[in-house]
């Protein structure tokens, strides 16, 4: 998880990057930045209409390019890149959708239901024509979507008894607007009473009707009034301009942030005395001010603030965060880093899919859970404060300048989603390389493994786990006391097939006790060992040969060994098995495990017996190839406490027989140590 967070916070740093070398080559070509402001006398009459047109100001009466020119001065000051931006949007040939109702339900659900959206519907009466025609429906529905109203066609034939009720028995438009100021308050519908069925003449209306949501301020002591005044809303942002309305993007921002942020417009078109403006920090008109308990915050003087709907929007969700946009901006973030799984992991293509399925319903379900007690918490009374002292925090930090270089990276790389979704794939195939440079040099097998292989690894280990007991978790040795697995006895029961054909994975081998056979006559430079999965000495080399070498090719010699080990079994007094056809003790240890161990001759020399471990069983022959131990062999023991060769158990162990050739006892299974007698002092005691 950690792997994967630094990688997305590698990729973040990235798009910052890249993104200062696009404003420097765009500073290069053209000679200009982003934020520089542009001078309205030196565009066209097209370019201005289309700017005030996306600042949601009516132009149908000015016919001059001075007049238009003037409006654009009085709304705001214009950057580069707002002119870019809006240029690219008329450019735009995308075609906006529109909700066609279905009935009533549909209705009240999307319209009446939306508590901080407006709508405009229009409604299609019996046997009547469209009151606006399909081609001016469709200028009508691509201008508004501009400034966040969804559009909605509502046929009468759908559901008569409906339209009868609400009064519509002509065809006409309806306009949904939150009637308060509170958050999820009531809904009113208004309908068009104008004979003119123009684009702009219904755009009027509709701007007129959400800007009647705004408070206007028309003198200084009203104003005062206001900015001194402290009520429940803790953000305000006010726009000082000489307009007769506010543009149609501050009224759908009102809207839209119904009960977060109060907007206020200052209407200072006839004011003779501007003494207080001046007493405020109010210099200039327009200006967009934001006024929060920390202090004054002048809207357009960084980076990416432009006069627009969405830039505004972006400064405003990261000032006065929902919960939602939190949710989901954590959802991004978190699906984001779950799909870095498909570069880090190596290996076949199929397990890279299948990681990466797994770890996004993993990331997501684990997202979704711990929200739940956020959700919680939040609705107690007594967090307020802590509310409180979090949206500060969020104040503080998303009006420095830092914050609105990442709100402008957002809107440019989620304006260009080929872009974004190119540099994402770009920097997860650089993490792909480095990741698989990493595990060829540390000799991983994985890298190179095909589809099928793996899904034979799966199927294989599958199985294993599902039928059988889990031995890779059962470390020997391990501290339980428990002595008997009843778990083992009862799902042999249940599948009688897999005595004979057992599928335990081969983890705890490595972990068996190992050591050197020692005399007293010889002098060996050697210590006692014990090996571990990251140990560098013989026994580690000899144990990737056996586990390396193949199954089939050493079946004779598994075969072979089985019989000596059959003929050892018979010598030490071992009875036949009739459930499992193989040879089993009825004393697992003691005298009979203790009775082949003094099988030496006389004449070998005497066992340096210090070295071998306390639990295990004295002896100098192994029963697998029945060859006495020779000076510096290595040994390996069982949890039974019977010692044998290394060679020769691993490959008993790694044919699947995972069970002590002596006593059968199992070799992942932990037994109580055997303790030797401590011999008796014929001297008297002196």
């Amino acid at each position: 998880m950690w792997v994967k967070l630094c990688c997305l916070l590698l990729y973040f740093l990235a798009l910052f990057v890249l993104a200062r070398v696009f404003e420097a080559v765009a500073w290069y070509e053209s000679g200009f930045l982003a934020t520089q402001l542009v001078d309205p006398v030196a565009l066209s009459f097209r370019k201005l209409r289309t700017i005030l047109e996306c600042r949601g100001l009516g132009h149908s009466g000015l016919p001059e390019k001075k007049d238009v020119r003037e409006l654009v001065e009085k709304s705001g000051d214009l950057m580069e890149g707002e002119l870019y931006s809006a240029l690219k949007e008329e450019e735009a040939s995308e075609s906006v959708s529109s909700t066609n109702f279905s009935g009533e339900m549909h209705f009240y659900e999307l319209v009446e239901d939306t508590k901080d959206g407006i709508w405009l519907v229009q409604v299609i009466a019996n046997d009547r024509s469209p009151l606006v025609g399909k081609v001016h429906w469709e200028k009508m529905v691509k201008k508004v979507s501009r400034f966040g109203i969804r559009t909605g066609t509502f046929n009468c034939s759908s559901d008569p008894r409906y339209c009868k009720r609400r009064g519509w028995l002509k065809s006409t438009l309806i306009m949904s607007v939150p009637q308060t100021s509170t958050s999820k308050g009531k809904v009113m519908l208004k309908e068009y009473s104008g004979r003119r069925i123009e684009v702009e003449h219904i755009f009027k209306w509709i701007t007129a009707h959400a800007a009647s949501r705004i408070k206007t301020i028309y003198n200084s002591e009203h104003l005062k009034e206001e900015w001194n005044k402290s009520d429940q809303y803790r953000v305000k942002i006010y726009l000082f301009a000489n307009l007769d309305q506010p543009p149609a993007f501050f009224s759908a921002l009102s809207v839209k942030f119904t009960g977060r942020v109060e907007f206020i417009f200052v209407n200072v078109e006839n004011w003779d005395n501007k003494s207080y403006m001046a007493e405020i920090g109010i210099y200039k008109t327009p200006s967009y001010i934001l006024r929060t308990p920390e202090g004054i915050y002048r809207y357009g003087n960084n980076t990416g603030e432009f006069i627009s709907l969405r830039a505004m929007d972006s400064f405003l969700r990261s000032l006065q965060p929902e919960v939602n946009d939190l949710f989901v901006l954590s959802l991004v973030l978190v699906n984001l880093m779950a799909w870095m799984d498909l570069f880090i992991t190596q290996g076949a293509t199929i397990k890279r899919f299948v990681v990466l399925i797994s770890t996004l319903g993993t990331y997501n379900s684990l997202l979704i859970i711990s929200w739940l007690p956020v959700l919680g918490f939040l609705q107690l009374p007594y967090l307020d404060s802590f509310y409180e002292y979090s949206l500060k925090l969020f104040r503080y930090s998303n009006t420095t300048t830092l914050a609105s270089w990442v709100r402008a990276d957002w809107m440019f790389y989620s304006s260009h989603p080929a872009l974004f979704l190119s540099t994402y794939l770009g920097h997860g195939l650089l993490i792909d390389y480095f990741e698989k440079k990493r595990r060829r040099n540390n000799n991983t097998d994985e890298v190179n493994a095909n589809n099928l292989e793996w899904l034979s690894s799966l199927w294989d280990w599958y199985t294993s786990y599902l039928f059988h007991p889990i031995a890779s978790f059962q470390h020997f040795p391990f501290d339980s006391d428990w002595d008997e697995d009843p778990d083992l006895f009862l799902e042999r029961l249940a599948f009688p097939d897999l005595w004979l054909h057992p599928l335990i994975p081969t983890d705890y081998i490595k972990n068996l006790p190992m050591w050197r056979f020692k005399t007293l006559g010889a002098h060996s430079d050697e210590e006692t060992l014990e090996t571990f999965p990251d140990s560098e000495s013989d026994s580690d080399s000899e144990n990737k040969e056996v586990f390396s070498s193949d199954r089939e090719a050493s079946e004779d010699d598994e075969l072979s060994t089985f019989h000596r080990c059959s003929e050892a079994e018979r010598r030490c007094g071992a009875e036949p098995c009739p459930r499992a056809n193989r040879y089993c003790h009825p004393e697992p240890c003691g005298r009979q495990a203790r009775s082949y161990g003094s099988c030496s001759s006389a004449g070998d020399m005497e066992p340096d017996w210090s070295a071998w471990p306390p639990e295990m069983l004295h002896c100098t022959e192994c029963v697998v190839c029945l060859e006495n131990f020779a000076s510096g062999c290595l040994l390996m023991g069982l949890p039974c406490g019977h010692v044998f060769h290394q060679n020769c158990i691993v490959m008993w162990l790694a044919g699947g027989r995972h069970c002590c050739p002596v006593c059968r006892w199992a070799s992942y299974k932990k037994k109580q140590p055997y303790t030797h007698p401590q011999p008796l002092s014929s001297d008297p005691p002196s």
